[in-house]
């Protein structure tokens, strides 16, 4: 009865910081407006592909390791600023190509698994991400629990971020919305490379005062 209470408790924890705006909404928006619905949902499908990597990784007991090891923790802060900040650029050059739709420039090459990769690269590469659930599952998760109990939370964490990014893709590509948002593409683009850039910018900020620490 306790598993199931502490997985309660994290499914509700964990379905509001879905919906919260970040690189994973962004990612969903830009790329089902963009590309189309079946874009969008493989795109959530890798998103939620990530948070499941996360989960087990913490789960396990490997994050906390790595969480350890300023050195190994750093250089993947700097992989994840780097890869966000390529598509906060992407995202800001086709503000200048706005007949450009059906195709993200400047991210992936054009390809059937390139939705998919590209959630889950931006899930994996971001900090924030492992920081997340680092913080929620330690602090939910009772040392004793069982082996199944820890299955049961990794797919929850897999069940709910890919249901909750599938539906804002439906959404978003339903025709009567489509139709509107269609127009406010340019505006979206921007929005979303902003968001992308000031995750990157927060993550080197962050990288660059740990270092001044270390020296």
């Amino acid at each position: 009865m306790q598993e199931v209470h502490v997985l309660l408790m994290l499914t509700a924890v964990f379905a509001v910081a879905l919906v919260s705006p970040g690189p994973d909404v962004a990612l969903v928006v830009r790329t089902a407006l963009r590309e189309g619905r079946r874009a969008g949902v493989l795109s959530a499908l890798g998103l939620a592909c990530g948070i499941l990597v996360h989960g087990t990784l913490v789960l396990t007991g490997v994050s906390l390791l790595l969480s350890r090891s300023p050195l190994l923790f750093g250089l993947l802060q700097l992989v994840g600023a780097a890869y966000l900040g390529w598509l906060g650029i992407g995202a800001l050059r086709a503000l200048r190509k706005p007949g450009s739709a059906g195709r993200i420039d400047g991210e992936l090459p054009e390809s059937r698994l390139g939705p998919w990769l590209r959630g889950l690269a931006t899930n994996l590469f971001n900090p924030k991400a492992l920081v997340f659930f680092l913080a929620l599952l330690s602090s939910l998760i009772p040392v004793n629990m069982s082996a199944p109990g820890k299955v049961a939370v990794a797919a929850m964490l897999f069940c709910t971020g890919f249901a909750w990014f599938s539906l804002l893709s439906i959404l978003l590509t339903r025709p009567l919305w489509q139709r509107r948002l269609l127009r406010a593409v340019p505006a979206i683009d921007g929005a979303c490379g902003v968001v992308f850039l000031l995750v990157a910018g927060g993550i080197l900020f962050s990288v660059v005062s740990h270092a001044t620490h270390w020296v």
